[in-house]
């Protein structure tokens, strides 16, 4: 386990290097959001450099059950695996498979919950998605539910049955910590993934919270609140020797939260390689200072960076491997998965081979970004406009295709070039990924866990 306080003032240090006037983890201005993004000084990462390899692959496996198949595909190819609180036996399988794997628990910061499966027979279920159960929150701290400006409890749009919390309010930090900690260590967690440490409600509601003027100051009290409730939680954890991994959202908005909020073992971005709407819609992971904070975490190569690209298009596929790939290191894992989260995902990307990046990754006077690796050359356009691309010379791409030079890039879109195989090819031999094909329980929500009608309780080795 890193200490939280050596890990941030490396990461401090790195920050500095990319922008001088980026002095402390906490927002920073607006200037230093535009400044250019100079790779780190070698001088400033003490210890052994790590090795940037290629994007490591991961799982956010909350959608479904686990089949034996999956969690046998997940232990040959995943570094890490995120699975719901109710699937002991899976993490555990997931050991006895391969021990190197880290295996986190799915735990909602923001919400309690009230569907079937959570409650049953007008009780909780022993195992949750939250931190805190609906009935015994209902019962002994009805305040910790928040509420609008007409008292009137708040119910996510489009996610029945989740209700936001007051997490602002230390006693209900301290509850959800105390409870999420002892179930982490009891039942033998690496950590914990912390879903929803949002910047702002208006994804979930339109509502004012009581005692705010607008909605505005509604979002200032949530990030306030989770800034304080990030550190009471990432202590704890760390105290019992437990990984803290939050969901970060709306990084690009917000310079410096990124890096304050990955500062214990990292952090996921859940839209990475996002393109924003528009015919000349630019790619929003590099807007505002994210993909700097980004960068400087993947230097310091010591805490997890877990990206999740959304794939319902080749191009979204190429973007999110290829801008993953700019960020290579020890740690940065990347996922293309499907919103539902059912199956293990799997890319042809990561059987590019791409091998140790000999380089750290460039911004171009044209906009782009390229980064050459010991068996290949990836290039990201993230801006709205085609930009000419003269590739190396002597690659080809995954399909074994050599491209023109120069070729045309689109915007907001990428490439992956390799070297040859030894022996001529034109296709790439991607694994089968099982498949989930037993009916389970419709998903409340494209991105929070199905739970079963009724959790069973596996033996406690």
């Amino acid at each position: 386990m890193l200490p939280k306080e050596s890990l941030t003032g490396r990461l401090l240090a790195v920050l500095l290097v990319f922008s001088a006037s980026a002095c402390t983890y906490l927002p920073v201005s607006d200037k230093a959001a535009q400044d250019s993004l100079a790779p780190p000084d070698p001088s400033v990462v003490s210890g052994p450099h790590p090795k940037p390899l290629a994007p490591c692959a991961w799982w956010y496996g909350i959608g479904a059950k686990p089949t034996s198949l999956q969690l046998k595909f997940a232990a040959e190819h995943y570094s890490l695996v995120v699975l719901n609180a109710w699937e002991t036996a899976a993490m555990r399988r997931l050991r006895q498979l391969n021990p190197k794997v880290k295996v986190l628990v799915y735990k909602d910061f923001s919400s309690t919950r009230n569907y079937s499966g959570t409650v049953d027979n007008g009780l909780d279920a022993t195992y949750l998605p939250t931190g805190l159960g609906y009935v015994a929150t209902e019962k002994t701290n009805p305040s910790w539910f928040a509420v609008d400006t007409a008292d009137k409890r708040i119910e996510w749009d489009g996610y029945e049955k989740h209700w936001q919390m007051t997490v602002w309010n230390e006693a209900y930090q301290r509850a959800w910590t105390s409870a999420v900690v002892q179930e982490v260590v009891r039942e033998g967690w690496d950590g914990v993934l912390a879903d929803n440490d949002f910047s702002s409600l208006r994804f979930y509601s339109d509502a004012v919270l009581k005692g705010t003027a607008d909605v505005d100051a509604t979002d200032r009290l949530l990030r306030d609140g989770f800034d304080s409730f990030l550190g009471i939680a990432g202590d704890e954890l760390q105290k019992s020797g437990k990984m803290l991994i939050p969901n970060v959202s709306e990084s690009h908005l917000r310079p410096g939260r990124w890096t304050a909020h990955s500062r214990y073992e990292g952090a996921m971005e859940e839209n990475f390689g996002l393109r924003d709407d528009g015919d000349d819609a630019e790619l929003l992971t590099f807007r505002g200072n994210e993909f700097k904070e980004l960068r400087a975490q993947a230097a310091l190569g010591e805490s997890w960076l877990l990206l999740v690209t959304h794939t319902s298009s080749p191009r979204e596929e190429r973007v999110g491997y290829a801008t993953a790939a700019l960020l290579a290191g020890p740690y940065t894992c990347w996922n293309g998965a499907q919103p539902d989260y059912k199956n293990p995902a799997w890319s042809q990307y990561q059987e590019a081979g791409l091998g140790e990046a000999v380089e750290a990754a460039n911004r171009m006077s044209n906009g782009l970004w390229t980064r050459a690796f010991s068996n290949g050359w990836v290039v990201v356009n993230p801006t709205g406009k085609p930009v000419q691309v003269t590739p190396p010379a002597g690659l080809v791409d995954i399909n074994g295709v050599t491209p023109t030079s120069p070729f045309e890039l689109a915007g907001a879109d990428a490439k992956v070039l390799v070297k040859p195989k030894t022996v001529p090819s034109t296709t790439v031999t991607v694994p089968t990924v099982p498949t989930t094909t037993t009916t389970t329980k419709p998903t409340t929500t494209t991105t929070k866990p199905t739970l079963p009608p009724i959790p069973p309780k596996p033996a406690v080795s």
